[in-house]
């Protein structure tokens, strides 16, 4: 629980106070934020904003977790840093995306193709290399069975290993994708996206913290409700880094905001939030605990799934946020009710994930 509390202690204060110093960098080299032209009038005021905040986020939680390790005296667990991986390689390529719409003064950075050949490399990676480093008692990080709050019986590896892999691989990047898209969308408003992951991540620290306490390896916890997770408390420890460099970075990025975490922290977050889920089995619950990311992913598509059939829009605008922003709602009071339905959400799948043990 220590080498947790220091993971999150570390990440905040190296968030909290490495940020103004990243803002001053950033101003002094003229990167600011490009606004997209056809948003709300109200945003073309934050044209400028420094953005790549986070580069903030990913260095803190590194340090972090760094820390915490060699508080703890041992290296991190291959689950860890594979969650890490993850996290850094899409945000890097978010970086490529911010850095490139700085350097072309314009709204798009990389080119589609570009994006998903480096989404598809971090990805594909992952993956295979989930399925790797079986630990003392043949466990893996990841699984090729589909999970919920632990794997169920729908084993993609039903017709052979190499089956598996593969559809594995489809499946750990369909996570992927559809986790950092729901991230960068949710990035559109002061401090939405940072404090809404905060509350997520949050939720994920409990959640290794409860494997760990009731995992399989552990010979007073082994029993029919305990967890098949390779390294529950690794993966805690990551999480909390995260939700400490998230905590550190909102004081700078609540409205109105001094920096941007930009693609750089967007695609980071959902990447690392993929890669969680992913290794503590819990693929279909992070559904439900990261609610308020589906919702915004889902007013998307809504919107443009009623455009091209019906020429109709549903919205005044998608994501969900701008459409409130349009019908009058404050920024600061939309980000403050959505954060509220993120810990709703979040409140509930931890009930959903509690519930199932007890009756297990």
């Amino acid at each position: 629980m220590i080498a947790v509390l220091a993971a999150a202690g570390v990440s905040l204060l190296v968030a909290l106070l490495g940020t103004p110093l990243f803002i001053k960098f950033l101003v002094r080299r003229n990167y600011g934020q490009f606004v997209r032209q056809d948003g709300p009038t109200a945003h073309f005021t934050k044209r400028g904003t420094p953005t790549m905040g986070g580069v903030v986020i990913i260095g803190a939680t590194l340090v972090g977790v760094a820390a915490s390790m060699i508080l703890a005296g041992r290296p991190p667990s291959a689950s860890a840093l594979l969650a890490l991986y993850l996290m850094t390689g899409l945000g890097l390529v978010g970086f490529l995306d911010d850095f490139t719409k700085i350097r072309k003064q314009r709204s798009l950075g990389l080119t589609a193709r570009a994006k998903i050949a480096g989404q598809g490399f971090v990805g594909i990676s992952f993956a295979v290399l989930a399925l790797q480093f079986p630990n003392a008692n043949s466990r893996t990080p990841a699984s090729t069975r589909i999970s919920f709050l632990r794997d169920t019986n729908l084993d993609l590896a039903f017709a052979g290993a190499t089956v598996g892999l593969i559809l594995f691989v489809i499946w750990a990047n369909f996570l992927i994708t559809a986790w950092s898209n729901a991230v960068n969308l949710t990035d559109g408003l002061d401090g939405l996206a940072t404090g809404s992951s905060l509350i997520v991540f949050g939720a994920y620290v409990l959640v290794g913290i409860w494997q760990l306490n009731q995992s399989c390896q552990r010979a007073a916890a082994a029993g029919p409700g305990c967890y098949e997770v390779r390294d529950p408390q690794d993966l805690a420890i990551v999480a909390a880094a995260i939700m400490g460099a998230c905590v550190g970075f909102l004081w700078w990025n609540a409205s109105p905001a001094k920096i941007f975490m930009g693609d750089t922290g967007s695609l980071a977050l959902g990447g690392a939030l993929a890669g969680l889920s992913i290794l503590s089995r819990t693929e279909i619950l992070a559904a439900i605990i990261g609610g308020l990311f589906v919702i915004i992913v889902m007013s998307d598509i809504i919107q443009i799934g009623s455009f091209k059939l019906t020429g109709k829009r549903v919205f005044k605008m998608a994501p969900l946020h701008h459409h409130f922003e349009l019908s009058g709602w404050g920024e600061v009071t939309i980000v403050i009710r959505f954060w509220l339905i993120a810990g709703f959400f979040a409140a509930l799948g931890m009930g959903v994930f509690y519930a199932e043990w007890v009756v297990s």
